[in-house]
């Protein structure tokens, strides 16, 4: 298979960037997600943002909630709501286990990033998460600064 850098069709939409400072994630999963026809032409275009949004079990389906898809102008007779629960598509294992992390364990599914796979179709990475508590927060950030510091020290001596 390609990289996803040389295939042309991979995309990035959208990316939630903060989810990785306030949680650790522990997981990740690529799903589908159901979309009408005027929500993917917005897609194409880039506007989007799943900062916000979050992935829920309910019912023995997987949900996404609160992830805004712009409205699409040309498509105002047949459009869609910006930010309706949108249906995620795992399969039944999957989702077993995803119920059983967020039920049993107080896990968190959060959103990491949606794109355009190699073939054209819309994908979502969720991450299975645990928030971060303020102490935790801290310590990834003077980790960070730290290896900044590390490298450029290594520049400076080089």
């Amino acid at each position: 298979m390609a990289k996803k850098q040389d295939n042309p069709n991979y995309k990035v939409i959208a990316e939630n960037r903060r989810a990785r400072y306030d949680y650790a994630i522990e997981d990740d999963l690529e799903v589908g997600i159901m979309l009408m026809g005027s929500e993917v032409k917005s897609l194409r275009i880039g506007q989007s943002n799943i900062a916000e949004s979050y992935a829920s079990v309910d019912d023995g389906e997987l949900w996404l909630t609160n992830a805004y898809i712009a409205p699409y102008e040309q498509a105002k007779t047949w459009g869609h709501e910006e930010r309706r629960k949108r249906k995620l598509l795992v399969s039944k294992k999957e989702l077993a286990r995803l119920w059983n992390d967020t039920q049993r364990k107080g896990m968190t599914l959060v959103p990491l990033l949606m794109y355009f796979n190699h073939r054209g179709l819309v994908k979502l990475k969720i991450g299975i998460a645990k928030g971060k508590k303020l102490h935790d927060k801290r310590a990834t950030d003077a980790k960070r600064d730290w290896n900044r510091q590390k490298q450029r020290l290594l520049r400076q001596n080089s």
